[in-house]
C-alpha cells in the first residue's frame, strides 16, 4: 500500500497544537515558546512533513522567488552577478528564477512582465532606452535595476565604470601610449560613462580618442574588428575594449594577423572575467566587482521586498587589475 503523505493536521495532531500554530511556525510568520517550536520541529522531522508551496505563497503573500534577469548568460560577468545574487536569496530562504533576454532589447518587456507575475520581486538589467521603460515601474513589483537611472524613481546597484574607465587610460599613458583607441558598445548606457572616462583622462593629457563601435558586446566582434583596426595605415598602440570578451576576441585575431601583443598593441577591457587570466598574455581589466554587485542587489531588493521604500543608487568601486597584455611602450628610434 502506498504510503499518504504527511499533512499540516497530521504534524498538528502529533504535536498538540493547531493547524494555525503549525502553519504560522513553518511560514515564519510568528514565533512561540522554544519547547512549543522544539516540538512541531521534531515531529516535522519524524513524520517527513513538506510544506506546500503553493498554499504557503497563499497565505503568506510571498512566492518566496526572485526574478532576475541578464543580458547574456554565457558572458562570464552576468554569471558572476547571478551567484553573488543566488548566494544571498538562499541564506534568505529565496529560490532565484533567471530570465535570458540574449541582448534583445525587443524581447525584454514580455519576459519580465511574464517574471514579475510568478515572484515576490526582481532583479533587472535592460538594454531599453530609459525613457521607454515606465511600464516597469507599473508593475506594482519591487524592482532593483542594474545601472544609474536618471528619469525612472528606482533603486539602483552599479559600478563607477566612469572611474574605472578614468584609471585604465590613466595607467595606459602612464605607460606612454598615445595612440589609444577605444572598442565599444553604443547600445549600452554603460558606454556612455566608460568613453566619457577615457575622454576626460585623454583631454587632461592633450590626447585625442579614436572611438570603433562593435554590434554587439561579444568575442567575435571584438575578432571581427580586429583586422580593420590592425591593418590600417597607422593603429593604435593601446586599446581598451567595453568588456573582457571583445578584448580577448580582439587580442586573438591580431595575433593571428601577425601582430604581438603588447609590444605592438596593449589590449585591456571590463569586468576582469576568469579567463583573463588564462589567456597569452594575460589581460589586463578593470574588475568591476561582478559578484559583489549581485550581492548589493539581493541584498537591496530583499529590503524593498521587506518594505523598505529608499530610492537610492548604491556605488560599487572598480578596482584595475594589471597583467602583461599592457606594457611600457618602447621609444620610437
Amino acid at each position: 500500500m502506498k504510503k499518504s503523505i504527511p499533512t499540516i493536521r497530521d504534524v498538528a495532531a502529533a504535536a498538540g497544537v493547531s493547524t494555525a500554530t503549525v502553519s504560522k511556525y513553518v511560514n515564519g510568520a510568528q514565533r512561540f515558546s522554544p519547547a512549543v517550536e522544539a516540538t512541531i520541529k521534531q515531529v516535522i522531522e519524524q513524520l517527513g512533513y513538506r510544506s506546500n508551496p503553493l498554499a504557503q505563497s497563499m497565505i503568506t503573500g510571498r512566492t518566496k522567488t526572485i526574478g532576475l534577469s541578464v543580458l547574456d548568460i554565457s558572458n562570464p560577468h552576468f554569471t558572476s552577478i547571478v551567484k553573488g545574487a543566488n548566494r544571498v536569496a538562499l541564506e534568505h530562504g529565496y529560490t532565484l528564477l533567471l530570465v535570458d533576454t540574449d541582448e534583445n532589447a525587443a524581447r525584454e518587456r514580455a519576459l519580465l512582465e511574464a517574471l514579475s507575475r510568478r515572484v515576490d520581486g526582481m532583479l533587472v538589467f535592460s538594454r531599453m532606452p530609459e525613457q521607454e521603460m515606465e511600464w516597469m515601474v507599473d508593475m506594482q513589483k519591487p524592482l532593483v535595476f542594474f545601472g544609474r537611472l536618471t528619469l525612472l524613481q528606482l533603486p539602483c546597484v552599479g559600478s563607477d565604470d566612469r572611474r574605472g574607465a578614468y584609471m585604465i587610460t590613466q595607467h595606459l599613458v602612464a605607460l606612454g601610449h598615445e595612440r589609444i583607441a577605444y572598442m565599444g558598445f553604443s547600445r549600452s548606457r554603460r558606454d556612455e560613462e566608460r568613453m566619457g572616462g577615457i575622454r576626460e583622462c585623454l583631454a587632461s593629457h592633450q590626447l585625442e580618442l579614436t572611438v570603433y563601435d562593435c554590434n554587439a558586446p561579444t568575442a567575435a566582434e571584438g575578432e571581427r574588428l580586429s583586422s580593420a583596426i590592425m591593418l590600417g595605415a597607422r593603429h593604435p598602440d593601446a586599446i581598451i575594449c567595453y568588456n573582457d570578451l571583445m578584448a580577448l576576441g580582439f587580442m586573438k585575431e591580431a595575433q593571428t594577423l601577425g601582430f604581438r601583443v603588447p609590444d605592438d598593441i596593449s589590449v585591456a577591457g571590463f569586468d576582469n572575467i576568469q579567463f583573463c587570466r588564462y589567456t597569452s598574455p594575460p589581460l589586463t581589466s578593470v574588475d568591476l566587482q561582478s559578484e559583489r554587485m549581485g550581492v548589493a542587489g539581493m541584498t537591496k531588493l530583499l529590503a524593498a521586498i521587506d518594505g523598505d521604500s529608499k530610492v537610492d543608487f548604491t556605488m560599487v568601486e572598480p578596482q584595475l587589475v594589471l597583467r602583461s597584455s599592457t606594457m611600457r611602450r618602447k621609444a620610437s628610434v
